[in-house]
């Protein structure tokens, strides 16, 4: 494992720069500039004042210059200034960071939980009802539009039941006792988690279900039952342990994706974390918290799947050898 630790940690650097020399190449090619919506937002027509301001954001220097200065801040931990908040980049994410790392956990525990749980359930039940509707609702929640599914869930849970609230985090002048607040941001969560998560559990029941399937018919399955083991140590101990693989890898393929899903199920919901942010500065063209968003979020996926390798080679010790 350890050799993998470091080999995986090499290989993180040259990543993480074509990471960001992919994102800044991208973001040149984005037609406008926020000096462009500053100018038109505040009607300078001024073209001294509009090249003094070019020159003071660094708009007037090449653009190889500006990557190489750009990653170099970088290296510094340096993300750059956002404007529209007149804040540093990594302070605007570090303030709606817990946000969204609040609501991907939960999406992905239902993710897990469901799936994972929907996916043993149906290849147990193999050819049954429960087989039949757990297949049919993993195509449901797989096709339907994150959007529409919010939507949904907004119209049956909180207009028509009132169970929950419609969006936001928290409920203003609510109990801010001990559990109060807490209850607070637990009933706004419901929703937008199960948003965001019902949709991964499709896949990883389907997966789950195949991957059941397919062990169940080999030779250490049968020998376990020749033993006399009951039903639940052998789905249990034999069977999900090595069912799982399939799932861990998945997991740490689609967890770069749950951020770019969390920006349709923040702007649904009004959850004030980095997706509404990235929405926001993507149609303010406020590109220095674009880039610093993308890379951010580019370094949590290449250490969560460093940590999906390290699960990976735990659950299969021939990796690690």
């Amino acid at each position: 494992m350890a050799r993998i630790l470091a080999r995986r940690l090499l290989q993180a650097v040259p990543l993480l720069l074509g990471v960001i020399i992919i994102n800044f190449v991208l973001m040149k090619c984005v037609p406008g500039s926020l000096l462009d919506v500053m100018t038109a937002e505040q009607q300078v027509t001024d073209p001294a004042l509009i090249d003094r301001l070019r020159a003071l954001y660094g708009l007037d220097q090449p653009a190889w210059l500006q990557l190489l200065k750009y990653i170099g801040a970088v290296a510094h931990l340096d993300l750059g200034f956002s404007y529209r908040h007149n804040l540093p980049v990594l302070d605007v994410i570090l303030a709606h960071l817990p946000a969204t790392l609040l609501l991907m956990l939960a999406s992905i525990a239902v993710a897990l939980l469901v799936g994972v749980g929907a996916g043993v359930l149906a290849a147990v039940k193999v050819n049954s009802g429960w087989d039949t509707l757990i297949s049919a609702l993993a195509v449901l929640c797989f096709a339907a539009p994150g959007f529409w599914l919010g939507i949904m869930m907004i119209i049956l849970f909180s207009v028509k039941l009132g169970w929950f609230p419609v969006g936001g985090m928290q409920t203003i002048g609510a109990d801010e006792g001990p559990w109060g607040g807490a209850l607070d941001i637990a009933r706004h969560l419901v929703l937008p988690a199960l948003t965001l998560g019902l949709f991964y559990a499709a896949t990883y029941a389907r997966v789950m279900r195949a991957s059941m399937l397919e062990i169940a018919q080999l030779d250490f399955v049968r020998a376990a039952r020749a033993r006399g083991l009951s039903r639940f140590r052998v789905i249990t101990g034999h069977m999900m342990r090595n069912a799982l693989l399939p799932v861990v890898t998945l997991f740490g393929l689609q967890l770069g994706t749950v951020l770019g899903g969390s920006i349709v199920v923040e702007s649904v919901f009004s959850w004030p974390g980095i997706g509404q942010v990235l929405f926001d500065s993507v149609m303010s063209r406020n590109f220095p918290l674009v880039m610093g968003v993308l890379v951010l979020s580019s370094l949590v996926v290449i250490v969560v799947n460093i940590l999906v390798d390290m699960i990976y080679a735990r659950l299969d010790p021939r990796i690690g050898g």
